[in-house]
């Protein structure tokens, strides 16, 4: 399995996933969620933030199914999908992830014809805390 590259900013987001948990960087100043996780504030310019936990439903909100040629780490696993979640209680964020059948399968191991935009998924955590989501209604 590839493992996200982490940054300052971001590696709080990887901590609290490791132990299975979805929160999203918050102003501390004006309570508004922003992702990616980032030093400032693009609505108040405040430097103040918090890891506010979340409660991991969404929709999907766009996603695509790669074929090949691809980078060479992924080409054997491929095709799968990448979704775009837009999360139910923090509407202007939206996470990146793969929709899978059931927590820790792999790339693929849904249908691409069962990925549809609108459809309502659920947060799941792969071995190691790697964010995914599986359909709320299978």
């Amino acid at each position: 399995m590839l493992s996200p590259v982490t940054d300052a900013d971001g590696a709080p987001f990887w901590r609290y996933a490791a132990r299975g948990e979805l929160r999203v960087q918050t102003c501390a100043d004006c309570g508004e969620p922003r992702f990616p996780p980032r030093p400032c504030c693009p609505h108040c310019r405040s430097f103040g933030s918090e890891w506010r936990p979340v409660k991991g439903h969404g929709r999907i909100w766009s996603y695509v199914v790669p074929h090949p040629p691809l980078l060479p780490e992924y080409a054997a696993r491929a095709p799968y999908n990448v979704v775009l979640v837009e999360l139910v209680d923090a509407p202007r964020i939206r996470l990146v992830g793969n929709l899978v059948g059931r927590a820790g399968e792999p790339l693929g191991s849904l249908p691409p014809e069962r990925v549809r935009i609108g459809a309502r998924v659920q947060v799941v955590f792969a071995p190691g805390g790697l964010p995914q989501w599986v359909l709320e209604r299978p």
